[in-house]
C-alpha cells in the first residue's frame, strides 16, 4: 500500500527551516537544563518518597505546601497532575537514608490529618483506613449495638466497605458515610455504628506511596546513562560496517539530536525523568535509527544504479521513494502513543509524552538532519579534493610525495625524453675480402634489388 506515488519533493532544498528549528529547540532545552541544574529526576533516580493524594475536590495546593513546609525538615515538592479532573496531588520528599524517608512519610500523613482531618474527634478516618483497621474499630461497637456478627463476618464487611470506597465511582474518597448505602449486606444498624465511630476526611493519602533509597537512585541513574550511550555506540558500529562511517555518524547524531530535544522539552515543561521515560528514550533511539537506516539503504541502492547522478538528487529521490513507508509507520505509531498520552493516566503520562515528542522529532530528523550531514560531508570532501594543488611532474615522477596522482580517466602528460647524442668512432681496420659473406645458392640474383654479386675465387 502506497499513500504517495511518484512524488518529487525537494526535501533537501527546504532543510534549513528544520535545521534552524532543531538548533532553537536544542539551545532552549540545554539552556533550561543549565538553569535548573540538570534534568528533574524522578524518585527512582534521586531517592526519596513520592506520595499521591486524592482529594474530593480541587486540591488546595498552597495550603498543602505551607503546612508540609512548616512540618518537614526540607521543603517538599507539591504538584498537580496534568488532568486536573482527577483532583490528585503529588507530594515528594528527599532523604539521605531509609530512616529519614520513613520519618518524612509519617510527618506527611500526620500533617495532612491535622490540616484536613478531625484527629481530635476520636473517630476513625474512613477514607484513610485499611480493612483491618476498620474491622478492629467496628468489632466491639457492633456487639454493643446488638449486631450479631462473628469476627469473620466483620472482616468481610470491612473489606466490602473498603472495596466500595476504592471503586471507580468514588476513587477512594467518600464525601459522607451515607455513601456506603450501596454496600451489599450493610444494614441500618451497621450504618448507624459507622456514623458513630468513623468520619470521612476530604482526601485519601493511600493512593500510591513509593520510597527509594539514595544509593539505589544513584545506581539507576548510572545504569540509565550507560544503557543510552551503549545503545548509540552499538548502532554506530553497526552502520559503520553496514554502510560507511559517515553514515553511522549522521545516524547517531540524529538520534542524539532527538534525545537532547526530548529531554530539553521535558525540562522546559518541568516534567520528571523517570524509569518509564528512560524506556521511552531507548525506544525512541531504536525507532529513529530504524527510519534512518531505511533511507540510507535506499540511498545506497540508488548510488549503485546511477553513479554519475548528483548526491543531492539521489538523496531526494530516496526520501521520496520511502515517503509512504515513513508516513504510514510514523503516523500509525503516533496515533497509538497519542491515545496513551490522552487516556493512559498519570502512570503512563511521562512515557507517552516522550514518545509523542520523539516520534515527531525523530521522523523529520531522519530526513532533515541525518541526510544533510552525509551530504555536507561529501560536499566538503569533494571541495577539499578539488582545491588540493597538484605539483608538476619532473622526470616522470611527482615532485613531491604528497601530490595526488591524476585520475585514471584523465589523459596522462607525455614524459619529456632527454636528448642522447651517440658518437660512432670511424672504422680504422679494413676487413679482408675473405670475411665477406658468401652467397647462398638461390638466395639472391642480380635482378633482385639488394642482391650481392657472388665473390670470385682467386688463385
Amino acid at each position: 500500500m502506497e499513500l504517495f506515488k511518484q512524488t518529487n519533493f525537494d526535501f533537501l532544498g527546504h532543510k534549513w527551516p528544520f535545521i534552524i528549528a532543531s538548533l532553537v529547540l536544542s539551545v532552549l532545552g540545554i539552556g533550561s537544563l543549565i538553569y535548573h541544574g540538570g534534568p528533574r529526576y524522578g524518585i527512582e533516580f534521586r531517592g526519596g518518597m513520592l506520595m499521591t493524594v486524592k482529594f474530593a475536590g480541587p486540591p488546595p495546593i498552597e495550603k498543602i505546601r505551607q503546612s508540609l513546609t512548616a512540618a518537614l525538615p526540607s521543603p517538599p515538592s507539591v504538584q498537580t497532575f496534568v488532568n486536573d479532573a482527577r483532583n490528585e496531588v503529588e507530594i515528594g520528599t528527599g532523604g539521605d537514608n531509609d530512616a529519614a524517608l520513613a520519618r518524612d512519610r509519617a510527618i506527611v500523613i500526620d500533617t495532612l490529618a491535622k490540616t484536613f482531618g478531625q484527629p481530635g474527634s476520636g473517630k476513625l478516618d474512613l477514607n484513610n483506613s485499611s480493612a483491618s483497621q476498620l474491622a478492629s474499630r467496628l468489632s466491639d461497637p457492633l456487639q454493643r449495638a446488638g449486631v450479631q456478627m462473628s469476627d469473620v463476618q466483620v472482616n468481610q464487611l470491612a473489606a466490602a466497605i473498603v472495596n466500595f470506597r476504592d471503586d471507580k465511582q468514588f476513587s477512594g474518597v467518600l464525601t459522607k458515610i451515607d455513601d456506603l448505602r450501596g454496600v451489599p449486606g450493610l444494614t441500618a444498624q451497621v450504618l448507624t455504628v459507622l456514623n458513630q465511630e468513623c468520619y470521612t476526611a476530604p482526601y485519601n493519602a493511600n493512593r500510591s506511596i513509593d520510597i527509594v533509597g539514595p544509593k539505589v537512585g544513584a545506581d539507576l541513574t548510572r545504569q540509565a546513562i550507560n544503557a543510552t550511550l551503549l545503545a548509540l555506540a552499538g548502532m554506530l558500529v553497526y552502520i559503520w560496517f553496514r554502510f560507511e562511517w559517515v553514515y553511522g555518524v549522521g545516524a547517531v547524531l540524529a538520534c542524539l539530536h532527538d534525545t537532547i530535544i526530548t529531554i530539553g522539552i521535558f525540562s522546559l515543561l518541568n516534567k520528571e525523568i523517570t524509569l518509564t521515560v528512560v524506556a521511552a528514550l531507548l525506544t525512541l533511539v531504536g525507532y529513529s535509527m530504524n527510519d534512518t537506516i531505511v533511507i540510507f539503504d535506499r540511498i545506497r541502492e540508488n548510488l549503485h544504479l546511477n553513479r554519475r547522478e548528483r548526491l543531492v538528487d539521489v538523496i531526494n529521490r530516496s526520501v521520496n521513494q520511502t515517503l509512504s513507508r515513513t508516513v504510514m509507520t510514523s503516523g500509525l505509531t503516533f496515533i497509538a502513543v497519542l491515545a496513551l498520552f490522552l487516556f493512559g493516566g498519570p502512570v503512563l503520562h511521562g512515557f507517552s509524552l516522550a514518545l509523542v515528542i520523539g516520534i515527531i522529532i525523530g521522523t523529520y530528523s531522519s530526513v532533515f538532519v541525518a541526510s544533510p550531514i552525509v551530504l555536507f560531508w561529501h560536499d566538503w570532501a569533494d571541495a577539499r579534493r578539488k582545491a588540493a594543488p597538484v605539483a608538476p611532474l619532473v622526470g616522470g615522477a611527482p615532485a613531491a610525495s604528497g601530490s595526488r596522482a591524476p585520475s585514471a580517466s584523465a589523459p596522462k602528460p607525455a614524459a619529456a625524453k632527454p636528448a642522447v647524442t651517440v658518437t660512432k668512432p670511424a672504422a680504422s681496420v679494413t676487413k679482408p675480402a675473405a670475411s665477406a659473406p658468401k652467397a647462398v645458392g638461390g638466395s639472391g640474383s642480380a635482378g633482385q634489388p639488394g642482391a650481392r654479386p657472388a665473390a670470385r675465387k682467386v688463385r
